[in-house]
Protein backbone atom coordinates (compact mmCIF):
# COMPACT_ATOMS: atom_id res chain seq x y z
CA UNK A 1 0.00 0.00 0.00
CA UNK A 2 1.25 3.25 -1.06
CA UNK A 3 1.05 6.38 1.49
CA UNK A 4 -0.15 9.21 -0.77
CA UNK A 5 0.50 13.20 -1.07
CA UNK A 6 -2.11 15.16 -2.68
CA UNK A 7 -1.16 18.73 -4.01
CA UNK A 8 -2.60 21.46 -5.99
CA UNK A 9 -0.93 22.06 -9.66
CA UNK A 10 -2.45 25.33 -9.89
CA UNK A 11 -3.04 28.39 -8.14
CA UNK A 12 -5.10 26.14 -5.37
CA UNK A 13 -8.75 25.57 -5.28
CA UNK A 14 -8.50 22.75 -8.11
CA UNK A 15 -11.49 20.88 -6.50
CA UNK A 16 -9.11 19.48 -3.98
CA UNK A 17 -12.09 19.17 -0.90
CA UNK A 18 -13.61 16.02 -3.10
CA UNK A 19 -11.08 14.41 -3.85
CA UNK A 20 -9.20 14.64 -0.56
CA UNK A 21 -12.96 13.26 0.65
CA UNK A 22 -12.84 10.47 -1.65
CA UNK A 23 -9.14 9.61 -0.78
CA UNK A 24 -9.65 9.79 3.21
CA UNK A 25 -12.40 6.81 3.12
CA UNK A 26 -9.30 4.62 2.39
CA UNK A 27 -6.39 5.98 4.26
CA UNK A 28 -6.00 5.52 8.18
CA UNK A 29 -4.38 8.55 9.25
CA UNK A 30 -4.97 12.03 7.42
CA UNK A 31 -1.94 14.45 7.56
CA UNK A 32 -2.30 18.67 7.03
CA UNK A 33 1.58 19.55 6.64
CA UNK A 34 1.61 23.11 5.62
CA UNK A 35 -0.42 26.59 5.39
CA UNK A 36 -2.92 27.63 8.23
CA UNK A 37 -6.40 28.27 8.49
CA UNK A 38 -6.34 30.23 5.47
CA UNK A 39 -7.02 26.54 3.41
CA UNK A 40 -10.63 25.69 2.85
CA UNK A 41 -12.48 22.10 2.13
CA UNK A 42 -15.76 21.37 1.30
CA UNK A 43 -16.21 17.67 2.61
CA UNK A 44 -19.62 15.63 1.39
CA UNK A 45 -20.43 13.15 3.61
CA UNK A 46 -24.13 11.25 3.13
CA UNK A 47 -25.53 14.83 2.02
CA UNK A 48 -23.77 16.46 4.81
CA UNK A 49 -21.48 19.55 3.80
CA UNK A 50 -18.46 20.10 6.15
CA UNK A 51 -16.46 23.30 5.73
CA UNK A 52 -12.98 22.62 6.71
CA UNK A 53 -10.30 25.52 7.13
CA UNK A 54 -7.72 24.05 9.94
CA UNK A 55 -8.53 20.84 10.62
CA UNK A 56 -7.78 17.50 8.06
CA UNK A 57 -10.45 16.13 6.31
CA UNK A 58 -10.48 12.96 8.41
CA UNK A 59 -11.98 14.13 11.02
CA UNK A 60 -15.80 14.13 10.05
CA UNK A 61 -15.01 10.15 9.20
CA UNK A 62 -15.08 7.59 11.92
CA UNK A 63 -12.38 5.38 12.87
CA UNK A 64 -9.84 7.80 11.14
CA UNK A 65 -6.69 9.56 12.59
CA UNK A 66 -5.93 12.96 11.93
CA UNK A 67 -2.94 15.18 12.21
CA UNK A 68 -1.94 18.46 12.37
CA UNK A 69 1.80 18.41 11.29
CA UNK A 70 5.02 20.69 12.55
CA UNK A 71 4.85 22.61 9.04
CA UNK A 72 1.42 24.09 10.02
CA UNK A 73 0.93 27.53 11.94
CA UNK A 74 -1.56 26.96 14.53
CA UNK A 75 -4.33 29.34 15.37
CA UNK A 76 -5.54 28.08 18.47
CA UNK A 77 -8.87 30.32 19.14
CA UNK A 78 -9.49 29.22 15.01
CA UNK A 79 -9.34 25.59 16.35
CA UNK A 80 -11.76 25.93 18.83
CA UNK A 81 -14.40 27.35 16.69
CA UNK A 82 -14.03 25.26 13.97
CA UNK A 83 -14.13 21.85 16.10
CA UNK A 84 -17.13 23.30 18.27
CA UNK A 85 -18.79 24.06 14.78
CA UNK A 86 -17.96 20.61 13.64
CA UNK A 87 -19.26 19.34 17.14
CA UNK A 88 -22.63 21.10 16.66
CA UNK A 89 -23.30 18.98 12.85
CA UNK A 90 -22.57 15.94 15.29
CA UNK A 91 -18.74 15.41 14.25
CA UNK A 92 -17.00 14.43 17.83
CA UNK A 93 -13.36 15.76 17.82
CA UNK A 94 -11.12 14.38 20.54
CA UNK A 95 -7.79 13.30 21.17
CA UNK A 96 -8.79 10.27 20.09
CA UNK A 97 -9.34 11.26 16.76
CA UNK A 98 -7.04 14.26 16.37
CA UNK A 99 -3.49 15.02 17.31
CA UNK A 100 -1.46 18.09 16.91
CA UNK A 101 2.55 18.78 16.48
CA UNK A 102 4.29 19.81 19.36
CA UNK A 103 6.45 22.14 17.30
CA UNK A 104 4.08 23.98 15.35
CA UNK A 105 3.99 27.68 15.65
CA UNK A 106 1.32 29.71 16.75
CA UNK A 107 -0.65 32.34 15.15
CA UNK A 108 -1.71 35.09 17.42
CA UNK A 109 -3.96 38.08 17.07
CA UNK A 110 -0.54 40.33 16.73
CA UNK A 111 -0.04 38.55 13.47
CA UNK A 112 -3.75 39.23 12.20
CA UNK A 113 -3.34 42.77 12.95
CA UNK A 114 -0.19 42.50 10.78
CA UNK A 115 -1.43 41.21 8.37
CA UNK A 116 -4.13 43.39 7.80
CA UNK A 117 -2.12 46.70 8.50
CA UNK A 118 0.09 45.56 5.87
CA UNK A 119 -1.77 44.69 3.13
CA UNK A 120 -4.42 48.18 3.54
CA UNK A 121 -1.04 50.24 3.57
CA UNK A 122 0.34 48.57 0.51
CA UNK A 123 0.23 50.52 -2.85
CA UNK A 124 -2.25 49.82 -5.58
CA UNK A 125 -1.06 46.83 -7.29
CA UNK A 126 1.27 45.58 -4.86
CA UNK A 127 -1.30 44.26 -2.68
CA UNK A 128 -0.53 40.40 -2.22
CA UNK A 129 -3.96 39.29 -1.84
CA UNK A 130 -4.09 37.89 1.61
CA UNK A 131 -6.61 36.31 3.77
CA UNK A 132 -5.61 38.54 6.83
CA UNK A 133 -5.80 35.49 9.61
CA UNK A 134 -1.83 36.17 10.01
CA UNK A 135 -0.55 33.17 8.19
CA UNK A 136 2.56 35.13 6.87
CA UNK A 137 3.45 37.14 10.02
CA UNK A 138 3.37 33.61 12.26
CA UNK A 139 5.72 31.89 9.27
CA UNK A 140 8.14 35.19 9.83
CA UNK A 141 8.07 34.78 13.57
CA UNK A 142 8.67 30.69 13.01
CA UNK A 143 11.85 31.76 10.83
CA UNK A 144 12.75 34.25 13.01
CA UNK A 145 13.12 31.76 15.78
CA UNK A 146 10.87 33.74 18.14
CA UNK A 147 7.46 32.06 17.54
CA UNK A 148 5.11 30.30 20.89
CA UNK A 149 4.90 26.82 19.88
CA UNK A 150 1.99 24.47 20.99
CA UNK A 151 4.25 22.94 23.28
CA UNK A 152 4.13 26.11 24.91
CA UNK A 153 0.55 25.91 25.59
CA UNK A 154 1.33 22.75 27.98
CA UNK A 155 4.76 25.20 30.19
CA UNK A 156 2.30 28.45 31.22
CA UNK A 157 5.70 28.99 33.28
CA UNK A 158 7.44 29.49 30.22
CA UNK A 159 5.16 31.97 28.49
CA UNK A 160 6.08 35.17 29.95
CA UNK A 161 9.50 34.74 28.63
CA UNK A 162 8.63 33.48 24.95
CA UNK A 163 5.84 36.56 24.98
CA UNK A 164 8.94 39.42 25.59
CA UNK A 165 10.79 37.95 23.15
CA UNK A 166 8.01 38.09 20.56
CA UNK A 167 6.65 41.57 22.02
CA UNK A 168 10.34 42.75 21.18
CA UNK A 169 9.98 42.71 17.86
CA UNK A 170 6.29 42.88 17.30
CA UNK A 171 6.18 46.33 19.40
CA UNK A 172 9.09 47.94 17.70
CA UNK A 173 7.29 46.83 14.53
CA UNK A 174 3.89 48.61 15.66
CA UNK A 175 5.65 51.76 17.04
CA UNK A 176 6.97 52.03 13.60
CA UNK A 177 3.60 52.08 11.96
CA UNK A 178 2.31 54.04 14.38
CA UNK A 179 -0.09 52.22 16.26
CA UNK A 180 0.17 50.97 20.17
CA UNK A 181 2.03 48.76 21.65
CA UNK A 182 0.81 45.37 22.83
CA UNK A 183 0.45 44.55 26.92
CA UNK A 184 2.52 41.38 27.53
CA UNK A 185 -0.51 40.35 30.07
CA UNK A 186 -2.89 40.94 27.05
CA UNK A 187 -1.21 38.21 24.92
CA UNK A 188 -1.00 36.18 28.23
CA UNK A 189 -4.66 35.83 28.95
CA UNK A 190 -4.76 35.12 25.24
CA UNK A 191 -3.04 32.03 25.26
CA UNK A 192 -4.04 30.83 28.98
CA UNK A 193 -7.28 31.20 28.26
CA UNK A 194 -7.43 28.36 25.44
CA UNK A 195 -4.42 26.29 26.66
CA UNK A 196 -6.74 24.10 28.51
CA UNK A 197 -8.50 22.53 25.61
CA UNK A 198 -5.45 22.74 23.11
CA UNK A 199 -2.94 20.48 25.34
CA UNK A 200 -5.22 17.27 25.32
CA UNK A 201 -4.20 17.32 21.14
CA UNK A 202 -0.27 17.72 21.80
CA UNK A 203 1.67 15.04 20.64
CA UNK A 204 5.57 14.50 18.97
CA UNK A 205 3.64 13.51 15.53
CA UNK A 206 6.51 12.41 14.04
CA UNK A 207 6.95 9.74 16.60
CA UNK A 208 3.55 8.45 16.01
CA UNK A 209 3.53 9.05 12.22
CA UNK A 210 6.31 6.72 11.96
CA UNK A 211 4.95 4.09 14.57
CA UNK A 212 1.28 4.49 12.05
CA UNK A 213 3.56 3.79 8.99
CA UNK A 214 5.62 1.04 10.42
CA UNK A 215 2.22 -0.65 11.45
CA UNK A 216 1.24 -0.80 7.96
CA UNK A 217 -1.40 2.19 8.19
CA UNK A 218 -2.24 3.47 4.62
CA UNK A 219 -1.09 7.50 5.24
CA UNK A 220 -2.71 10.73 3.08
CA UNK A 221 -0.58 13.84 3.81
CA UNK A 222 -3.19 16.62 2.79
CA UNK A 223 -1.84 20.02 0.78
CA UNK A 224 -3.33 23.02 1.07
CA UNK A 225 -3.34 26.23 -1.81
CA UNK A 226 -1.66 24.86 -4.97
CA UNK A 227 2.02 24.72 -6.63
CA UNK A 228 1.45 28.26 -8.17
CA UNK A 229 1.17 29.48 -4.31
CA UNK A 230 4.37 28.46 -3.15
CA UNK A 231 6.67 30.31 -1.58
CA UNK A 232 9.85 29.31 -3.60
CA UNK A 233 8.32 28.19 -6.77
CA UNK A 234 5.17 30.07 -6.97
CA UNK A 235 4.31 33.65 -8.42
CA UNK A 236 6.19 35.52 -5.95
CA UNK A 237 5.50 37.83 -4.34
CA UNK A 238 1.82 36.91 -5.14
CA UNK A 239 2.09 33.69 -2.89
CA UNK A 240 1.43 32.08 0.05
CA UNK A 241 3.99 31.25 2.96
CA UNK A 242 4.77 28.51 2.93
CA UNK A 243 5.82 25.38 0.64
CA UNK A 244 3.08 23.95 -1.01
CA UNK A 245 4.90 21.03 -3.21
CA UNK A 246 4.87 17.78 -2.19
CA UNK A 247 8.41 17.61 -0.69
CA UNK A 248 6.90 19.73 2.10
CA UNK A 249 4.82 16.89 3.25
CA UNK A 250 8.22 15.01 4.75
CA UNK A 251 9.38 18.55 6.53
CA UNK A 252 6.11 19.60 7.25
CA UNK A 253 5.35 16.13 9.36
CA UNK A 254 8.35 14.75 10.70
CA UNK A 255 8.00 11.64 8.37
CA UNK A 256 11.27 10.63 6.58
CA UNK A 257 10.73 11.49 2.74
CA UNK A 258 11.18 7.35 1.48
CA UNK A 259 7.67 6.93 3.54
CA UNK A 260 5.36 9.54 0.82
CA UNK A 261 4.83 7.68 -2.02
CA UNK A 262 2.27 8.13 -4.70
CA UNK A 263 1.81 11.86 -5.39
CA UNK A 264 -1.54 13.21 -6.71
CA UNK A 265 -1.95 16.58 -8.35
CA UNK A 266 -5.15 18.49 -7.99
CA UNK A 267 -5.66 19.82 -11.12
CA UNK A 268 -8.82 21.97 -12.68
CA UNK A 269 -9.64 20.92 -16.39
CA UNK A 270 -9.61 25.03 -16.46
CA UNK A 271 -7.47 27.61 -14.47
CA UNK A 272 -8.66 29.71 -11.66
CA UNK A 273 -6.85 31.92 -9.16
CA UNK A 274 -7.69 33.90 -6.12
CA UNK A 275 -6.56 37.45 -5.61
CA UNK A 276 -3.61 39.38 -7.29
CA UNK A 277 -0.61 38.18 -9.73
CA UNK A 278 0.25 37.07 -12.93
CA UNK A 279 -2.42 34.75 -14.68
CA UNK A 280 -0.92 34.36 -18.46
CA UNK A 281 -4.35 32.69 -19.60
CA UNK A 282 -6.70 34.65 -17.91
CA UNK A 283 -9.75 35.77 -19.92
CA UNK A 284 -11.43 38.85 -18.50
CA UNK A 285 -14.18 38.34 -20.89
CA UNK A 286 -17.37 36.11 -21.56
CA UNK A 287 -15.61 33.58 -21.34
CA UNK A 288 -13.92 33.67 -17.86
CA UNK A 289 -17.53 34.70 -16.76
CA UNK A 290 -19.13 31.57 -17.89
CA UNK A 291 -16.44 29.58 -16.51
CA UNK A 292 -16.84 31.52 -13.23
CA UNK A 293 -20.73 31.55 -12.63
CA UNK A 294 -20.86 27.23 -13.98
CA UNK A 295 -18.08 26.45 -11.73
CA UNK A 296 -19.03 29.01 -8.80
CA UNK A 297 -15.46 29.60 -8.50
CA UNK A 298 -16.01 31.57 -5.17
CA UNK A 299 -13.46 31.11 -2.38
CA UNK A 300 -14.50 28.24 0.63
CA UNK A 301 -12.83 30.43 3.45
CA UNK A 302 -12.95 34.06 1.84
CA UNK A 303 -16.05 33.99 -0.53
CA UNK A 304 -13.98 35.98 -2.83
CA UNK A 305 -14.57 35.47 -6.79
CA UNK A 306 -11.99 33.49 -8.55
CA UNK A 307 -10.14 34.88 -12.24
CA UNK A 308 -11.13 32.35 -14.43
CA UNK A 309 -9.23 31.20 -17.64
CA UNK A 310 -8.49 28.39 -20.20
CA UNK A 311 -6.01 25.13 -18.87
CA UNK A 312 -2.23 26.60 -19.02
CA UNK A 313 -0.47 23.24 -19.75
CA UNK A 314 2.68 24.90 -19.39
CA UNK A 315 2.14 25.97 -15.69
CA UNK A 316 0.97 22.05 -14.82
CA UNK A 317 4.08 20.89 -16.76
CA UNK A 318 6.12 22.43 -14.58
CA UNK A 319 4.16 21.55 -11.97
CA UNK A 320 4.52 17.96 -12.71
CA UNK A 321 8.20 18.36 -12.17
CA UNK A 322 8.11 20.12 -9.09
CA UNK A 323 6.27 17.81 -7.43
CA UNK A 324 7.35 14.42 -8.71
CA UNK A 325 3.58 14.00 -9.30
CA UNK A 326 2.95 10.37 -10.56
CA UNK A 327 -0.78 11.01 -11.78
CA UNK A 328 -3.49 13.60 -11.89
CA UNK A 329 -7.06 14.05 -10.40
CA UNK A 330 -8.71 16.46 -13.57
CA UNK A 331 -11.71 18.11 -11.60
CA UNK A 332 -14.71 20.08 -13.12
CA UNK A 333 -14.87 18.69 -16.93
CA UNK A 334 -18.46 19.34 -16.58
CA UNK A 335 -17.83 23.29 -16.69
CA UNK A 336 -16.84 22.65 -20.02
CA UNK A 337 -20.12 21.36 -21.17
CA UNK A 338 -21.42 23.20 -24.38
CA UNK A 339 -18.61 25.11 -25.47
CA UNK A 340 -18.27 25.39 -28.92
CA UNK A 341 -14.45 25.77 -28.70
CA UNK A 342 -11.60 24.93 -25.61
CA UNK A 343 -8.70 26.28 -25.62
CA UNK A 344 -5.47 25.44 -24.05
CA UNK A 345 -1.89 27.18 -23.05
CA UNK A 346 1.00 25.17 -24.97
CA UNK A 347 3.74 27.59 -24.26
CA UNK A 348 4.71 31.52 -24.00
CA UNK A 349 6.09 34.36 -25.88
CA UNK A 350 8.72 36.49 -24.02
CA UNK A 351 9.93 39.06 -25.80
CA UNK A 352 9.49 37.35 -28.97
CA UNK A 353 10.79 34.24 -28.12
CA UNK A 354 8.98 31.06 -27.41
CA UNK A 355 9.83 29.54 -24.21
CA UNK A 356 8.08 26.40 -22.14
CA UNK A 357 8.07 27.40 -19.02
CA UNK A 358 7.08 29.99 -16.26
CA UNK A 359 9.81 33.21 -15.43
CA UNK A 360 10.65 33.17 -12.03
CA UNK A 361 10.87 36.28 -12.47
CA UNK A 362 8.12 39.38 -11.62
CA UNK A 363 8.32 41.32 -14.55
CA UNK A 364 9.59 38.75 -16.98
CA UNK A 365 5.81 36.94 -15.89
CA UNK A 366 3.96 40.20 -16.87
CA UNK A 367 5.49 40.00 -20.17
CA UNK A 368 5.05 36.79 -21.63
CA UNK A 369 2.19 35.87 -23.88
CA UNK A 370 -0.12 32.44 -23.91
CA UNK A 371 0.20 30.96 -26.95
CA UNK A 372 -3.20 29.06 -27.38
CA UNK A 373 -4.18 25.74 -28.92
CA UNK A 374 -8.07 25.31 -29.85
CA UNK A 375 -9.76 22.15 -29.89
CA UNK A 376 -13.04 21.01 -30.85
CA UNK A 377 -15.82 21.65 -27.60
CA UNK A 378 -18.78 18.91 -26.95
CA UNK A 379 -22.60 19.42 -26.61
CA UNK A 380 -23.36 16.71 -24.92
CA UNK A 381 -22.68 16.40 -20.85
CA UNK A 382 -19.57 15.23 -19.38
CA UNK A 383 -21.30 15.67 -15.74
CA UNK A 384 -22.26 12.63 -13.51
CA UNK A 385 -20.42 10.11 -15.80
CA UNK A 386 -18.67 6.94 -14.17
CA UNK A 387 -17.12 5.39 -17.12
CA UNK A 388 -15.10 6.78 -19.83
CA UNK A 389 -17.76 5.18 -22.07
CA UNK A 390 -20.44 7.82 -20.55
CA UNK A 391 -18.03 10.70 -21.93
CA UNK A 392 -18.53 12.80 -25.46
CA UNK A 393 -15.45 11.37 -27.59
CA UNK A 394 -14.37 15.05 -27.89
CA UNK A 395 -14.06 15.27 -24.22
CA UNK A 396 -11.65 11.86 -23.91
CA UNK A 397 -9.37 13.92 -26.91
CA UNK A 398 -9.58 16.76 -24.38
CA UNK A 399 -8.20 14.82 -21.32
CA UNK A 400 -5.58 12.61 -23.18
CA UNK A 401 -4.48 15.91 -24.64
CA UNK A 402 -3.79 16.75 -21.68
CA UNK A 403 -2.34 14.03 -20.46
CA UNK A 404 0.58 14.49 -23.60
CA UNK A 405 0.84 17.87 -23.00
CA UNK A 406 1.96 18.42 -19.51
CA UNK A 407 3.69 14.76 -19.33
CA UNK A 408 0.97 12.98 -16.51
CA UNK A 409 -1.87 10.62 -16.81
CA UNK A 410 -4.76 11.04 -15.51
CA UNK A 411 -6.12 8.66 -12.80
CA UNK A 412 -9.15 10.30 -11.26
CA UNK A 413 -11.45 12.16 -13.41
CA UNK A 414 -14.33 14.53 -11.59
CA UNK A 415 -17.22 14.74 -13.27
CA UNK A 416 -19.52 16.43 -10.77
CA UNK A 417 -19.25 17.98 -6.99
CA UNK A 418 -20.92 14.47 -5.82
CA UNK A 419 -18.13 11.95 -4.66
CA UNK A 420 -19.39 8.93 -6.59
CA UNK A 421 -19.11 10.88 -9.81
CA UNK A 422 -15.85 10.07 -9.95
CA UNK A 423 -13.62 7.71 -13.04
CA UNK A 424 -10.97 5.93 -11.28
CA UNK A 425 -8.59 4.65 -13.31
CA UNK A 426 -5.65 4.04 -10.94
CA UNK A 427 -6.34 3.91 -7.17
CA UNK A 428 -3.11 5.83 -5.49
CA UNK A 429 -3.19 3.45 -2.40
CA UNK A 430 -2.76 0.63 -4.63
CA UNK A 431 0.51 1.92 -6.17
Amino acid sequence: MANVVVVGSQWGDEGKGKIVDWLSERADVVVRFQGGHNAGHTLVVDGVSYKLSLLPSGVVRQGKLSVIGNGVVFDPHAFVAEKNRLQEQGVSVSPETLRIADNAALILSLHRELDATRENASAAGTKIGTTGRGIGPAYEDKVGRRAIRVMDLANPESLPGRIERLLAHHNALRRGLGQSEIDPAAILDELTSVADEITPYIDRVWRLLDQRRKAGDRILFEGAQGTLLDIDHGTYPFVTSSNTVAGQAAAGSGLGPSSLGFVLGITKAYTTRVGEGPFPSEQDNEIGQFLGEKGREFGTVTGRKRRCGWFDAVLVRQAVALNGIHGLALTKLDVLDGLDEIKIVVAYKLDGKTIDYLPASLAEQQRIEPIFETLEGWRDTTAGARRWTDLPAQAIKYVRHIEELVEAPVTLLSTSPERDDTILVRDPFQD
